[in-house]
């Protein structure tokens, strides 16, 4: 459900300036290189900032620009600027002398933009400003949309990832949110926005991102980034902000011939809006095989390939991250620069891998492509019986699962790939389920031929599974047909994670603790999910590994594992409690037999106890947080574990519950 207004009907100058704005912007500009330079070029060509990334064209988006011509022509028609200017090292200090430095502003305070402010923003965006309306307002009094049938709708289909990322500023784990207006047919509270944020600028050019970014900074409310909403953590929401949603930069362009100081050969350009299902779409059609995230509808561009991204390509060619060859994206100060391998170097190293939501807004990634490749997925299932005649007792069923432990290592170092899940199904039973096996450049043969000593190893235990495989001559059709669409919407559960390392498995008494760690939070009524992966990025033949931001962690991991403890007790207390029980007990198990390991940032605990450490490495924080504090002297963009989220903390939260309700202040 999308909530766009019309373009409001105002008379003079502001009309004026709109068309002036959105004329002289794809006309004859300045447009900055990202070096200190400008040059008069014409915007359908390329310019300096593609220039330095050869052969690297422009989307149609990204030509049209704010530059300092266009705000000074607008000031010349009489319309006051001063809130979109682009940002100087001394407005920093100025913002902190003016603000107090502590809170950005929120509303109510006197400090909040007017409406007629608003109104100019939304104006200069080609009337581009949502006013935020929870998804499931329909089924509320209070927003004047209540109606039952479209409640009804939304309740249906508030698990769909599509539902979610169709919309401005929903996110698709409203946990984080506050759960203030979830679907309901009896709602006992009134719907309100929460940690929603209060308005949302929908992105089809870089000039609407310049402009939020620059209205953000120098009003000092707080700024997100959407795309999908597809975050574990709820990165997306934040009371009292403005939303730059990314969701409609579609644009995808394979460009034959890419050439880089270490690279040459085919390349595929995305915008930032572009999923995972779009891209690998993108691939069968055009004849490429890109390394893309395992879930459907998982943003490729953003969150996902500043934290590493993880793929079922990775155990053959490491992370997304590990294949970027160049970003364009606009800055804490509003401008829009390449960074690559030859320019701006040091903010290409940190976004790939050291976070998202931390230095800019991404608008495109240029990604190097491999040929199609046939791969085969598989599904199959096992669970304990203990009651019936003949059934799987539960000694059984964990012997099963514990073999399966044993082939990681030679099943990742053949390429493969597996997402799997161990759960109670009552008390006392469990079940194992492969979703799926996935073997790239298998085919179905090889497959089972991989598959078929832990198979045997089942056999030996009474357990039968009859596996159904699903091979293809490309990768998206194997793909398509083996990985489920992810349901979200989900408010009572919480997860966390970690990376195992490949050296667990090479003592059978570490490898006998580990896993009786991971098996714990089963049999205490939680749930498992499993990748078999490995990560070691282009080195895994003998090269050097990619000098960039990944976290260290990455590169010995065999296992990333995954708990979750469902929230039963829906009272922000309990829920307190068990987010407790999760991170200390049963993930301070899993710290205990990886000490000195990770966790993967995108898919991780929002109360992680080191952050630093875990999600981004020792080795590489302190240069990561020095970056940070350089590229954006503002405090602008801030997210939850996020590289420099320490200086920051929100106001009014219980222990062990951080939503993104309050305000956004200053430690």
């Amino acid at each position: 459900m999308m909530f766009y207004p019309s373009p409001p009907k105002v008379l003079g100058a502001v009309v004026l300036a709109q068309t002036f704005f959105l004329s002289t912007a794809a006309s004859a500009q300045d447009v900055g290189n990202g070096a200190g330079n400008t040059a008069a070029i014409d915007l359908t060509t390329l310019s300096p900032a593609a220039a330095a990334v050869d052969n690297a064209q422009l989307f149609p988006s990204e030509r049209l620009q704010l530059t300092d011509a266009v705000l000074a022509n607008l000031t010349s028609l009489g319309v006051d600027t001063s809130l979109f200017a682009f940002g100087t090292p001394s407005d920093a200090i100025a913002l902190d002398k003016r603000t107090g430095g502590k809170c950005k502003v929120f509303p109510g305070d006197k400090a909040w933009p007017s409406k007629p402010v608003w109104k100019l923003l939304d104006l200069l965006s080609g009337g581009q400003l949502i006013a935020t309306i929870p998804s499931a307002s329909s089924c509320y009094k209070g927003w004047g949309d209540e109606d039952e049938a479209e409640c009804e709708y939304v309740t249906d289909n508030w698990t769909n990832s599509f539902f979610h990322m169709e919309d401005p500023t929903s996110v698709m784990w409203p946990l984080w949110q506050g759960r203030t207006c979830l679907p309901s047919a009896t709602p006992t509270e009134p719907c309100t926005l929460g940690g929603y944020p209060s308005y949302a600028l929908n992105i089809t050019t870089i000039s609407q991102i310049q402009l939020a970014v620059n209205f953000a900074r120098l009003t000092n409310i707080r700024l997100v980034i959407k795309n999908t909403g597809h975050d574990f953590n709820g990165r997306s929401a934040g009371a009292g902000a403005l939303a730059v949603w990314t969701h409609h930069l579609k644009d995808i362009k394979l460009l034959e011939s890419y050439k880089t100081p270490s690279y040459k050969g085919r390349a595929v350009k995305i915008g930032a809006g572009v999923q995972a299902f779009e891209l690998y779409e993108a691939g069968k059609k055009l004849g490429f095989t890109a390394v893309g995230g395992e879930g459907k509808t998982v943003g490729i561009a953003g969150g996902y390939v500043a934290g590493g991204g993880h793929s079922p390509l990775s155990s053959i060619y490491g992370l997304a991250a590990d294949h970027v060859l160049a970003f364009e994206i606009v800055l804490a100060d509003g401008r829009f620069v390449t960074a690559s391998e030859t320019s701006n170097t040091e903010l290409f190293w940190a976004l790939r891998g050291g976070g998202g939501a931390t230095y800019g807004v991404v608008t495109s990634v240029v990604f190097k492509v491999y040929p199609v490749m046939k791969a085969t997925a598989v599904q199959f299932s096992f669970a304990s019986n203990s009651t019936a005649p003949g059934g799987v007792s539960v000694d059984a069923f964990w012997a099963g699962a514990r073999a399966y432990f044993d082939y990681f290592i030679p099943h990742t170092e053949a390429g493969a790939y597996s997402y799997f899940s161990i759960v109670g199904t009552a008390p006392g039973e469990y079940l194992f389920n492969m979703l799926p096996f996935f073997a790239p450049n298998m085919t179905q043969a090889e497959t089972a031929g991989l598959l078929a000593p832990w198979l045997d190893d089942l056999k030996g235990f009474g357990i039968e599974v009859d596996p159904v495989y699903f091979p293809a001559d490309n990768f998206h059709d194997a793909w398509d047909a083996g990985f489920p669409l992810e349901a979200v919407g989900g408010s009572a559960a919480k997860t966390g994670g970690r990376l195992f390392p490949r050296k667990n498995w090479e003592d059978e008494a570490t490898l006998n603790a580990t896993f009786d760690a991971i098996k714990y939070p089963v049999e205490e009524g939680g749930m498992f999910l499993g990748f078999n992966i490995a990560a070691p990025g282009l080195g895994r033949r003998g090269s050097a590994l990619p000098d960039n931001a990944v976290n260290p962690a990455w590169r010995e991991t065999v296992l990333h594992a995954i708990a979750v403890i469902f929230l039963l007790d829906p009272s922000p207390e309990a829920i307190a409690v068990q987010s407790e029980r999760l991170t200390m007990d049963w993930l301070g198990r899993w710290r205990d037999v990886s000490p000195g390991a990770g966790a993967y940032a995108s898919e991780a605990d929002v109360t992680e106890p080191d952050v630093q450490q875990s999600f981004y490495g020792d080795s590489k924080y302190p240069r990561l947080y020095a970056l940070k504090k350089k590229m954006d002297p503002y405090g602008l963009f801030y997210a939850p574990t996020a590289v420099g989220s320490e200086d920051w903390y929100v106001t009014d939260q219980i222990e062990w519950l951080p939503t993104q309700n309050g305000r956004l202040c200053r430690v």
